[in-house]
């Protein structure tokens, strides 16, 4: 609870991170919240936006590779953000990438997605991976809201060491809708499509 209050206080006193709820308010169903992905920050200024009795149950998805790989990243994931880990690189090429995901699901928590898999270096937000697609077939009570962070990727790009405080917005739009017999391709457009809306202060 101390590292959560920490980690709070630092993305807030460097980005400030105050949410606008422009097509979805504050609820406590199910959700999953998928944004671009453009800075080491993201998770942080996504989950710090949130109110506490949200952020209590919604878990981040985290890459093994990068957040796993030492003692103060695994303490800032596990113990700070009680993360959701995802191997990118598989040992197993059989295995379920999405298990640890659909298992958190499943439990009734909610979700941060970065659907581009990995960090942008332009604003906007690159082509979607298939991951989002198909945890929204397999759980199609859950809410999709999209989400644009605003401005951070010039705060701590990908390559950069140290952050420049600035101050960011974190943008929330109305969930996605499901149409039947949508294909993954327009799904997944659609889906960033909707973040690309509230970067251009568009109500997704």
């Amino acid at each position: 609870m101390l590292i959560s209050a920490l980690l709070i206080g630092l993305t807030r006193a460097l980005v400030g991170a105050a949410p606008r709820w422009q097509g979805a308010g504050p609820s406590d169903v199910q959700r999953i919240y998928f944004a671009n992905h453009s800075s080491h920050i993201d998770t942080l200024a996504l989950w710090s936006a949130l109110p506490p009795a949200l952020r209590r149950h919604t878990r981040p998805v985290a890459a093994a590779d990068y957040w796993n790989t030492d003692a103060l990243r695994r303490c800032i994931a596990v113990r700070g953000l009680n993360a959701v880990f995802i191997e990118r690189q598989r040992s197993d090429p059989a295995a379920d990438p999405l298990a640890p995901l659909a298992e958190a699901l499943s439990a009734g928590d909610s979700l941060i997605l970065f659907p581009e898999g990995t960090r942008n270096l332009q604003p906007l937000p690159g082509p979607f991976k298939a991951g989002l697609f198909h945890l929204a077939q397999r759980f199609p009570a859950v809410e999709l809201v999209p989400v644009y962070l605003e401005n951070l990727h010039r705060c701590l790009p990908k390559g950069s060491l140290f952050p420049v405080p600035l101050i960011c917005t974190v943008r929330f739009g109305a969930p996605l809708v499901r149409i039947e017999g949508e294909t993954r391709t327009d799904f997944l457009e659609r889906a960033r499509t909707a973040v690309v809306a509230l970067a251009h202060g568009e109500q997704a």
